[in-house]
C-alpha cells in the first residue's frame, strides 16, 4: 500500500471511556482507595498482556543496547519522556525503576479470544522474571526528564500524590523527579507547559498507552465535523523532536490500523501526515480463532522524520 492510497480506518462506536466524566470518576474512586490502602495505586491498563514491561524492554533494547531509535547521543541517563494520558503515572514510575523489570515475558500463542480486567498496581520493585535482556538482574531507572499529562485533574492529583509517596515528587533530585501537568492535548496549546526548557523543540520519546484508544471512543467532533480522533496525530507530531519517536500501544486498533492512523497523507487530518514513519513493533502473545491469527494488543513505534 503506497502513502497516496492510505486512508483512515473506520471509526469505533463512542462509549463512556471516551468521556472526561468517566476518567474523573475513576480517579476519584482510585484516590479514595489509595487513601484507605496506600499500596493500592490504581489500575495498570493492559497489564494482563504485559504491555508495560514489554514497552520498557523494547525501549531499553532499542535505545540503550542497540542505539537504533535515537542515536548515540541519547542515553539512559538523558533520554526525555512525555507520557500522554498518564493516568496514575505508573508507566513513568516504572521507567524510573519502580516495580517493572526489563522482561519481554511470554511471546507464544494461545487459542482464546478474551482479555481479563486490568490489574491493580501495588508499590515496591521487583527483579526480572526471565525472558528479558538481563535475566535475573535488577535494573536502574532512566534518568532524563519525565512529564505525564492528562486532561483529568483528578488523574494528575492522584499521580502527584503517588509520586510524593515514592520520592519522585516536586523538589526531589532531578534524576528522580517525575512531573505531572493537567493538559488537554486536543484543545490546549503545548507551550509553555509541555514544550519547555530543553524540550521546547520536542521530546525524545512520546508514549501513548491507551490514550488514542480513549480518544477514538469519544463522540466529540472538531470544527469541521470530524471525529476528534482524526486530528490526534496532528496534535502529537509537534511534541516529538526531529528524529524522536512515538510509541503507541492499543487494544482497539491493529498494527495495520495504527499505521494508517499515524502515517500517510490522511494522518492527523492533514496536520501530521507524512511526518512519521514506521520504525518497529512489539510482539505480543497471539491467539487463533476461526482460522485466523491475531493479538489482543498492538504496539507500534513511529519516528518523526529529521535528524537523529
Amino acid at each position: 500500500m503506497t502513502s497516496s492510497t492510505i486512508s483512515n480506518p473506520s471509526h469505533l462506536e463512542p462509549s463512556q471511556l471516551g468521556t472526561k466524566e468517566y476518567w474523573d470518576n475513576l480517579y476519584t474512586t482510585e484516590m479514595a482507595n489509595h487513601a484507605q490502602d496506600p499500596s493500592d495505586e490504581g489500575t495498570v491498563w493492559f497489564d494482563d498482556s504485559g504491555a508495560e514491561a514489554k514497552m520498557l524492554s523494547f525501549l531499553r533494547r532499542k535505545v540503550v543496547k542497540e542505539k537504533l531509535l535515537l542515536g548515540e547521543e541519547v542515553t539512559e541517563s538523558n533520554c526525555s519522556f512525555l507520557d500522554l494520558g498518564t493516568g496514575n503515572g505508573h508507566l513513568l514510575f516504572a521507567l524510573r525503576g519502580d516495580g517493572v523489570g526489563d522482561s519481554d515475558g511470554d511471546g507464544g500463542s494461545i487459542d482464546s479470544e478474551g482479555e481479563s480486567e486490568p490489574e491493580r498496581s501495588g508499590g515496591g520493585g521487583r527483579e526480572l522474571e526471565g525472558g528479558g535482556d538481563g535475566e535475573g538482574e535488577a535494573l536502574e531507572g532512566w534518568g532524563g526528564r519525565m512529564l505525564g499529562v492528562d486532561y483529568s485533574a483528578r488523574s494528575v492529583e492522584f499521580a502527584k500524590r503517588i509520586a510524593r509517596d515514592k520520592g519522585y515528587g516536586e523538589g526531589s533530585e532531578p534524576r528522580k523527579e517525575v512531573e505531572f501537568l493537567k493538559w488537554d492535548i486536543m484543545s490546549e496549546d503545548p507551550s509553555p507547559g509541555v514544550l519547555s526548557g530543553e524540550q521546547a523543540r520536542g521530546w525524545d520519546v512520546v508514549l501513548d498507552k491507551g490514550t488514542f484508544d480513549a480518544i477514538s471512543l469519544s463522540e466529540g467532533r472538531d470544527e469541521c465535523g470530524r471525529r476528534v480522533c482524526e486530528g490526534y496525530c496532528g496534535r502529537v507530531v509537534p511534541l516529538i523532536r526531529e528524529g524522536g519517536v512515538l510509541l503507541v500501544t492499543s487494544c482497539n486498533w491493529t498494527e495495520e490500523e495504527l499505521e494508517r492512523w499515524f502515517v500517510g497523507p490522511g494522518a492527523g487530518g492533514g496536520g501530521g501526515g507524512g511526518q512519521l514513519e514506521v520504525l518497529d513493533r512489539i510482539e505480543y502473545r497471539s491467539f487463533s480463532f476461526g482460522g485466523k491469527k491475531g493479538q489482543t494488543i498492538s504496539s507500534v513505534c513511529f519516528r518523526k522524520r529529521g535528524r537523529l
